[in-house]
């Protein structure tokens, strides 16, 4: 078992590889500012999507929590 911080030194290192630095940082604004259920939005979604995909899936999830 990895400790917490390794885990976020992870997803941190993960973040930046796939969408780079400055919108690694916005991503982790936007989850620390908005109520957003990461588990409700990661069911069902399919992992070969494009990150366009679940981007804009993410978004509408949160649009319909926020109403």
């Amino acid at each position: 078992m990895i400790t917490d911080t390794e885990i976020k030194l992870k997803g941190i290192q993960i973040l930046a590889e796939h969408l780079g630095d400055v919108e690694t940082e916005r991503f982790i604004a936007l989850i620390q500012r908005e109520q957003f259920d990461y588990t409700k939005w990661r069911e069902g979604l399919d992992e070969e999507l494009p990150i366009e995909v679940i981007s804009r899936k993410a978004m509408e999830l949160r649009k319909r929590s926020t109403k």
